[in-house]
């Protein structure tokens, strides 16, 4: 059980296969949380993480879950001041909305499309997030 006093985004909708495969749907949900505003509150002896291997380059792709239902788990990743958690996992109104697909050369053939969401690519969104940190 966990808290998050407020989000700060962005809100993706992430559509890139390791995402996929861990949610079993067509994106994950990924929605933006300062660390501060995140707080464990019970279970915390339950969660199992598992690490991917490494594609790229570091870090490796890192999911959390509950090993006793298997519902995903935010899980920050040590250090780290911002991670993203499931929007399903919010039982209220996150008081934001999706800024942007990202990943979309992998969204599967079957998924809708036609929202007026940005569409972002792997390239564009490395982009995006480089001219974010000037």
């Amino acid at each position: 059980m966990f808290e998050v006093a407020r989000t700060v985004g962005p809100f993706e909708l992430c559509h890139c296969t390791r995402c996929r495969k861990a949610s079993g749907s067509a994106f994950v949900a990924g929605l933006g949380v300062d660390v501060a505003d995140w707080r464990l509150l019970a279970g915390a002896d339950l969660i199992r993480r598992y690490a991917a291997p490494v594609v790229e380059r570091p870090p490796p792709y890192r999911t959390a879950f509950c090993g006793r239902c298997g519902s995903p788990v935010p899980d920050p990743p040590p250090g780290a001041t911002w991670f993203e958690i499931p929007a399903g996992l919010l039982d209220g109104d996150p008081e934001i909305r999706p800024d942007r697909h990202i990943f979309v050369e992998h969204r599967p053939s079957w998924t809708p499309r036609g929202d007026a969401l940005p569409q972002l690519t792997k390239a564009e969104l490395v982009a995006l997030r480089k001219a974010a940190r000037r």
